[in-house]
């Protein structure tokens, strides 16, 4: 099974509270001069046909990189999932790579491994790093939809618990530095020492 990656659309997480840095909107946080939306922006744009971005503040500032932003059916900060439910709504094609915008460092071949390891049988595809699954960098079937709506609809809050419902597959990734985040200030010096 070959994706093209005119099949594609990225999903940029960018509607969370970010409490850890106090509140700001962590997408304008800035690492190297550039904000993390920026960062993200740049390294996802060439691996897929499409782009949005998920936010629930700075809505204008962010509709000024051309790309279309979803808003959460939900006021307030209701957490990835609520935003990866907006994404899969929005999305005009068969498949969403979803991101946090808080991994500056994201892999460039992302979208093409995770989409190498996609078959008709599964539902999402999840980078794994350190041991360790990253969930939300992940490539899946927008028919997963009814699934995530129906875990929203039950309560349900953490993202693997809702991909536990799921066929999932994951791609080991050798270097676990590509998918450090940024949630707090101390996190950028731990980040700038990886490059």
């Amino acid at each position: 099974m070959e994706i093209d990656s005119s099949q594609i659309t990225a999903g940029v997480l960018a509607g969370g509270a970010a409490r850890r840095l106090g509140g700001l909107d962590k997408g304008w946080y800035r690492v190297d001069g550039r904000a993390l939306i920026e960062h993200t922006l740049a390294r996802l744009q060439p691996q897929v046909g499409h782009l949005l971005i998920s936010a629930n503040r700075s809505l204008a500032r962010y509709r000024t990189f051309g790309h279309e932003v979803v808003v959460d059916r939900e006021p307030g900060y209701a957490g990835p999932l609520m935003g990866l439910a907006s994404l899969l709504r929005a999305a005009p094609t068969p498949y969403l790579l979803v991101v946090p915008v808080d991994t500056p460092a994201l892999p460039r071949d992302l979208g093409v491994r995770l989409a190498a390891a996609m078959t008709p049988d599964i539902d999402l595809v999840c980078a794994r790093a350190g041991q360790r699954r990253q969930p939300l960098h992940a490539l899946m079937h927008t028919r997963v939809l009814a699934s995530l709506e129906a875990a929203l609809a039950a309560g349900m809050a953490r993202v693997t618990d809702w991909q536990g419902g799921l066929t999932v597959r994951e791609v080991d990734w050798p270097e676990a530095s590509t998918f450090a985040n940024i949630n707090a200030p101390r996190d950028v010096q731990a980040w700038s020492s990886t490059r």
